[in-house]
């Protein structure tokens, strides 16, 4: 049986909205919670953006094809929501890490407390922005529920 899947376009569609609506809530509020610049905030942000662009489409891709394969079906349930967002964080997470400690100057242990605040929050908006793409545009045939 072929699954149906989302298409290049779509995917595209999803990563470029997950990281413009993400940039957008990010900045400010690590500013507020961290203290740097907006501007060090913005820079690193937008570098983040861009490799978390590419990771986007990779992770969900490679996801959606796992699933696919063991479920016959690319429709993800809560706890299969819970294992993307945690596995998309995680990946993203060992790529961040020096990144950060060298754009922010700060120590290893520093950038990674740091860190965890960026991906606890991208854990959350993950969840939620890919649900609700999920149901904003659904595949033909998904039942929204």
């Amino acid at each position: 049986m072929k699954v149906q899947m989302r298409n290049r376009g779509d995917r595209i569609r999803q990563t470029i909205g997950f990281e413009v609506i993400g940039f957008l809530l990010f900045v400010p509020l690590a500013h507020w919670a961290f203290g740097f610049s907006v501007h060090q905030l913005g820079v690193l942000a937008v570098t983040m953006s861009l490799i978390a662009a590419v990771w986007n489409y990779v992770y969900n891709l490679s996801f959606d094809h796992l699933l696919a394969r063991w479920k016959q079906r690319v429709k993800k349930n809560t706890l299969e929501r819970i294992l993307h967002a945690f596995g998309f964080e995680g990946g993203l997470l060992f790529v961040s890490l020096p990144l950060v400690a060298w754009w922010l100057n700060i120590g290893l242990w520093e950038a990674f407390i740091m860190d965890l605040g960026f991906a606890t929050f991208y854990l959350v908006y993950a969840f939620v922005y890919n649900w609700a793409y999920d149901k904003v545009f659904p595949l033909p045939g998904w039942k929204t529920a």
